[in-house]
């Protein structure tokens, strides 16, 4: 038995995208612990901008704002990361998920399936101090506080666009990188949602960091 233990945590110290206790780091791929990681990081924001910082990610770290439900005390825009139209603030968690999933998803999906590099991620936004679904006696939804974005396409250097809304269905090359984007982002994010789920995310994938529906990935 005290064999065993110590060669799963020996396997643990050669793995640490599954190791609980590891110190999360940009440059590693997504493991089981990953996700779990990325949350818990919402309430030690230096120690989320640590990890852009020791992955030489450029970052801003912007001035809190608003109050109550949609008070954004972490506000952090990712300085070079190629989303249009345009970079909005997220949580910390947020942007170093969209950080590790365009690295060690996006863009070699991008190469494998599609033969060509990106050049911009579109999205709908990030914040809308709102309740789910704009209903009034709904949850807040993650996007109050700007824990979440919408994904909406992909725009190549060839000048392809990948949409959601129009590339998601069919078995082609386009439905398939789709495919494997979406399921990689469940690596990176404790919700992620698309035109599987229901008809309101029929033109984009939702990603949070929420914690609440940790384990969707639809």
């Amino acid at each position: 038995i005290a064999g065993a233990l110590f060669a799963g945590w020996r396997w643990l110290e050669a793995h640490p995208e599954h190791n609980p206790m590891a110190p999360l780091e940009v440059d590693h791929p997504a493991g089981w612990a990953t996700a779990t990681k990325l949350v818990a990081l919402r309430s030690d924001i230096p120690a989320c901008r640590a990890v852009l910082e020791r992955g030489e990610v450029a970052f801003a770290a912007l001035e809190p704002q608003g109050e109550g439900a949609c008070a954004r005390p972490d506000r952090t825009r990712l300085s070079e990361f190629p989303l249009a139209p345009d970079t909005p603030a997220v949580t910390c968690p947020v942007a170093l998920g969209l950080e590790m999933w365009r690295a060690k998803s996006v863009e070699p999906a991008a190469r494998e399936i599609l033969g060509s590099e990106i050049a911009r991620i579109e999205h709908l936004g990030a914040y809308s101090c709102r309740r789910m679904y704009s209903d009034p006696d709904a949850a807040w939804s993650q996007h109050a506080t700007a824990n979440a974005i919408d994904i909406a396409a992909f725009v190549l250097e060839d000048g392809r666009r990948i949409s959601v809304l129009e590339d998601w269905d069919g078995n082609d090359d386009r439905a398939r990188f789709l495919r494997r984007v979406r399921a990689d982002a469940c690596g990176f994010y404790s919700t992620v949602l698309s035109p599987d789920y229901n008809a309101a995310h029929a033109d984009h994938f939702h990603f949070d960091q929420g914690g609440r529906f940790s384990g969707a990935c639809r």
